[in-house]
């Protein structure tokens, strides 16, 4: 698969078959994905990833977690981060608002089943089934250049899994959960946890993974000076 491919190709599954990834593959595709950028090569990123019986056990400790926050026995976590700006202003908010609802139409899930749309958002945090997954976290100290070097991080290792046949979803969501990830996964203090990522391959069947998402033409979010 050529990089244009790649690109075309790449979007977020949320439903993925339990075809375990091999070992080499996500050993080769991460070392690839070292390369890319950062500011001053400070390489600001530390990656786990998990799969087997650590996964399932993790999944099992997240599972608690939810249904001990839903009976009301235990306090939500004090997020690392506020994922969108509490007060999103057009074309931001309409844009977020169509991919939502496009994707809850391919899942029959209308707007007034409040009660399904968050059974459905809880399986973000089982990896939507994937058999592979990553966490990225970040020193504290590090500020908004580093942050804009882990995305270039993530979305390389997202094109290098396309083309090995993978797929792949992006989740800061777990910024939600920092104490629970960061226990599992004995984070020292002064690392923050970023982003998780679901890895695997894709499964064909399921409605959610039928969704495209649209994308702002040209003339919307570019200008060109000078041409």
């Amino acid at each position: 698969m050529n990089l244009h491919d790649a690109i075309a190709s790449r979007r977020s599954v949320r439903d993925f078959l339990d075809t375990p990834v091999p070992e080499a593959v996500i050993r080769r595709v991460l070392e690839q994905a070292l390369r890319a950028p950062s500011g001053g090569n400070l390489q600001p990123w530390h990656l786990h990833v998990l799969t087997g019986a650590p996964l399932a056990d993790f999944k099992a400790r997240m599972q608690q977690r939810l249904q001990d926050e839903a009976a009301g026995s235990a306090a939500p976590e004090p997020g690392e981060y506020t994922v969108y700006p509490p007060e999103l202003v057009s074309p931001y908010r309409e844009r977020r608002f169509q991919v939502g609802e496009a994707m809850y139409a391919e899942l029959g899930i209308p707007r007034e089943d409040k009660a399904g749309r968050l059974r459905w958002f809880a399986r973000n945090y089982a990896f939507f089934g994937a058999p592979l997954a990553l966490f990225c976290s970040v020193d504290r100290r590090m500020g908004p250049p580093q942050w804009s070097d882990l995305g270039m991080l993530l979305q390389t290792l997202m094109l290098l899994l396309r083309a090995e046949g993978l797929d792949s979803c992006a989740q800061e969501c777990w910024a939600r959960y920092p104490q629970t990830v960061g226990q599992t996964l004995k984070l020292p203090p002064e690392r923050m946890l970023f982003a998780g990522m679901a890895i695997g391959y894709a499964n064909p069947e399921h409605p959610v993974n039928r969704l495209q998402t649209a994308r702002a033409p040209l003339s919307e979010v570019v200008e060109f000076i000078g041409f």
